[in-house]
């Protein structure tokens, strides 16, 4: 009986690899009965330390207690390289600053086995999607490639930031989106019969308190003036935030957000006073709904409007930092996933909370914490004490995050984006009642249904929840 919803999961190339595709969709299929899968233009191989990227990623650090549930080639940590698993038509990318990475023997190996599992999904009924990265050119897989410095998004003083998670470039570099769009063409040729393109990270991702003050690069001082916005004042506005942040804040600012309404009366006082502040939240949703829109045309010149347009993103309310306002992004998007990834959020709240308490040594660290807490949503309570307390989460430890904000998150989500359908993308992992609870959490919440990050994560025993919970719930 297949799920009365829709059901996806992320199936990365590696494991279309090592455990072969008939054997792969037995288990998504007739373990989680899924309707749909995404994987990405890519295929992998071992490699060392010198040469390769951490698999599970290593996210600036934090993560590096990440562990696969299903071993890849054995192991359930290692070092890998990839190349992309087609042929590039260098014709689409004639005099861009961004080149395609250059086939390799290893695609030449073993490329033609994405296109091969694209078709058995199709001929199992399912959907196909591709994914790829939004703004890191060669935009294949998040860990491999990135911008040159002239397309880095800049903090208010001109500064690259010295440490992020994510390789986005500025979002307003014409070099960054005509790749972008470049990249979606021909996989839109190399893979005809797609059913959808997942765009990651069409936004300016808030992992770290530096991330949110991106981007006054010169390509968006330039889309500023011509988009009609008061980039000086805009930029002024951010600098001023960001030296409260970094040197200004009293415990009075903190005392706010433990008022019975939340610090929503300071709040809006602050914003009307500083009508820079909105403005600049309202130019970063201007570039990306930008580039959605350059995205969608591209798919509808090549493809003739029959590839459907996917971005993933942030929950609110970390989109008012990133850019992605649902409204704007459904106007060019079949449907958009919102991520749920639940080990990130303590990462993030340790972060922004060592960055700030470094800054301001006369604040409480247990008041700091509580306001970051209420800030991003991310607990039905109170939340925990100390920053130490929001580590990443090792591999058998539940996320500390709270059902009902998960919930929140998702319906608000939705409420922007009007009738476009709005997936949760519940992520993998973690242990198996979290896993569940937090997968309940999300279906319950979604009146359309889910994507589930990804299948490394995904245990048997994970798998047949999946199906428990989303076909008989």
């Amino acid at each position: 009986m297949r799920a009365p919803r829709f059901l996806g999961v992320t199936v990365m190339p590696e494991y279309i690899q090592t455990e072969g595709i008939d054997r792969l969709l037995d288990n998504v299929v007739g373990k989680a009965g899924v309707t749909a899968v995404a994987t990405s233009p890519y295929v992998m191989a071992e490699a060392d330390v010198a040469t390769g990227s951490r698999e599970p990623p290593i996210d600036a650090g934090a993560g590096a207690v990440r562990l696969l549930d299903r071993p890849l080639w054995g192991k359930r940590e290692l070092f890998v390289t990839t190349a992309p698993s087609f042929e590039p038509d260098h014709t689409f990318y004639r005099d861009l600053r961004y080149q395609p990475a250059p086939p390799s023997d290893l695609t030449r190996r073993h490329g033609r086995i994405i296109g091969d599992f694209l078709a058995a999904a199709q001929a199992r009924h399912l959907k196909v999607y591709l994914q790829v990265q939004a703004a890191i050119p060669p935009g294949y897989r998040v860990q491999f490639g990135g911008p040159v410095e002239d397309d880095q998004p800049r903090l208010p003083d001109g500064r690259i930031p010295p440490r992020r998670l994510d390789k986005n470039g500025s979002l307003a570099s014409p070099h960054i989106r005509a790749y972008t769009c470049a990249l979606l063409r021909d996989l839109c040729r190399a893979y005809p019969g797609i059913d959808g393109i997942r765009v990651d990270w069409p936004e300016y991702p808030p992992y770290l308190l530096d991330s949110v003050f991106l981007d006054f690069s010169r390509h968006a001082q330039e889309a500023a003036a011509r988009l009609g916005f008061d980039f000086e004042r805009i930029r002024a506005a951010a600098a001023e935030l960001y030296q409260l942040l970094h040197g200004r804040l009293g415990p009075e600012d903190l005392t706010v957000w433990s008022e019975p309404d939340g610090g929503r009366y300071r709040l809006l006082r602050a914003l009307g006073e500083r009508p820079g502040l909105t403005e600049w939240l309202r130019f970063k949703a201007v570039l990306v709904e930008e580039l959605l829109a350059s995205f969608r045309r591209t798919l509808d010149e090549a493809a003739g409007g029959r590839v459907e347009l996917v971005p993933n993103a942030f929950p609110p309310p970390f989109t008012l930092a990133s850019g992605f306002d649902f409204a704007r992004a459904a106007r060019h998007s079949a449907a958009i996933s919102v991520k749920l990834y639940t080990m990130h959020w303590p990462m993030m709240l340790r972060f922004y909370g060592e960055a700030i308490l470094s800054a301001n040594t006369g604040l409480a660290e247990r008041d700091l914490v509580r306001a970051l807490v209420r800030w991003m949503d991310i607990d039905d309570g109170e939340g925990l004490n100390t920053l130490a307390a929001y580590a990443y989460p090792e591999p058998e430890a539940p996320h500390p995050v709270g059902a009902a904000a998960q919930a929140r998150k998702i319906r608000q989500a939705q409420y922007e984006a009007g009738a476009v359908p709005v997936y949760p993308l519940a992520h993998g992992y973690g242990p198996l009642e979290d896993f569940k609870n937090r997968l309940r959490t999300a279906w319950r919440a979604s009146p359309h249904g889910v994507w589930i990050n990804r299948y490394g994560y995904l245990s048997d025993r994970k798998l047949e929840a999946i199906g428990e919970i989303c076909m008989r719930e």
